[in-house]
């Protein structure tokens, strides 16, 4: 009998245990569109993209100009013009794709400009929650933008707008 009863007790015990941990929500969306350095960042990231974009289409162009020439006048060239034209052709295109690869590859110059202006903004972000939580008891946070497979979250575990005034902004 004392044995049940001291696992009754011990297992009540490791459920409370289990219910005491806390958890809270974030939605990094709607922190993000309402701190003015993001919006920043972003408008100065697109302008970057808008740039090198037509640098690329530029050289892409240039290619497909030289290209159509080279349809054009190829009745009239020579065997050795004919491969001086091709290798022109395929080092613009060259030209254009390592670009765009520069540009905007894995590892590309948008990359680390995005890394750049975001980082802080993010570690700021990050700070706050952690700050909160540390506050509140909290366990886990769990980013509401990007938790697709989570169907339903009480609002009331949301910390968002605590998060919008750790940083200093209104909601």
């Amino acid at each position: 009998m004392k044995k049940i009863i001291s696992l009754t007790a011990l297992m009540c015990l490791f459920c409370l245990t289990l219910g005491a941990q806390k958890f809270a929500l974030v939605d990094m969306e709607y922190i993000l569109n309402r701190i003015p350095a993001y919006e920043r960042a972003n408008e100065q990231l697109n302008q970057l993209s808008k740039r090198w974009q037509a640098e690329v289409e530029a050289v892409s162009l240039e290619a497909q100009t030289l290209y159509k020439n080279y349809q054009n006048e190829a009745l009239f060239l020579s065997d050795e013009q004919k491969t001086k034209k091709e290798e022109e052709i395929v080092a613009k295109e060259k030209q254009a794709s390592e670009l765009k690869r520069q540009y905007f590859g894995p590892e590309g110059e948008l990359y680390k400009k995005r890394e750049s202006l975001m980082a802080p903004i993010q570690d700021e972000i990050y700070e706050a929650v952690k700050q909160i939580c540390e506050t509140d008891g909290y366990q886990v946070v769990i980013d509401r933008a990007s938790a697709s497979s989570m169907v339903y979250a009480s609002p009331k575990i949301d910390i968002s707008n605590e998060v919008l005034q750790k940083l200093g902004y209104s909601n």
